[in-house]
């Protein structure tokens, strides 16, 4: 077995239904969050093995350590935590986007793993021990046309891997990111169907990566933030 307690965030969409088998298979126990009960639910119904769920806003601050600190208390403190909960959508120029294209993309990816984060460390601390993989992505390298957003989105969540790892190696704790090109999910082929999937990242295979990352084969590992780009 992996970890004791493996979290995962945005369990219910394709790349967290894939890390979250990842570690099932390996048998661990699981704590599966997202914010759509239904689409939670649904996903894990054919699924064996240890899981527990939340249903939450991981947006929201106060919801995310209420609910975090009461399901922790009983389930105790997290050994893994997988920040997969994000968003991603093409936006104006950066002269021409509104503030909410760029806050909904700062909430979805920067808001829910800083406050899951919040929520998680304190205990990791405490047992002196703990792994933390976010998601930033590889476009996050440069800006890109009509990507502004999302770009600085997940810049600051590589910028936030590479502090906290710094912050956090000598505690027992390690935090890395790994850095995805586009993801072979149903969404992305529907969004782009005169594109090759063979040139894409599998979910297994960056679910493997990140398997990798919680296990004690990357202890030697902090604040590293890994392009996983297959062939594109």
């Amino acid at each position: 077995m992996v970890a004791s307690l493996v979290v995962i965030t945005g369990a219910a969409g394709a790349l967290g239904r894939a890390v979250a088998q990842a570690f099932l298979d390996k048998g661990a126990s699981t704590l599966l969050i997202d914010c759509n009960e239904d689409m939670l639910h649904s996903a894990y119904a054919q699924v064996a093995g240890d899981k527990q769920f939340l249903v939450v806003d991981l947006t929201d601050n106060t919801a995310t350590q209420t609910a975090m600190a009461q399901i922790l208390g009983k389930l105790g403190p997290a050994t893994v935590l997988c920040n997969i909960a994000g968003g991603f959508t093409m936006g104006n120029p950066v002269h021409a986007a509104n503030t909410e294209d760029w806050q909904r993309m700062h909430d979805l990816n920067v808001a829910t793993t800083l406050n899951t984060c919040r929520a998680v460390v304190p205990g990791m601390l405490d047992a002196g021990s703990g792994k933390i993989i976010n998601i930033s992505a590889v476009s996050a390298i440069s800006g890109k046309a009509q990507m502004g957003a999302y770009c600085a989105a997940k810049s600051v969540v590589a910028r936030l891997t590479e502090s906290m790892g710094m912050e956090l190696r000598d505690k027992g704790i390690n935090v890395n990111a790994v850095a995805p090109s586009i993801l072979d999910t149903p969404a992305n082929r529907a969004a782009m169907p005169d594109a090759n999937p063979q040139a894409w990242v599998s979910t297994g295979q960056l679910a493997d990566v990140i398997t990798f990352l919680a296990s004690p084969a990357a202890n030697a590992i902090h604040g590293a933030v890994i392009p996983v780009v297959g062939l594109s």
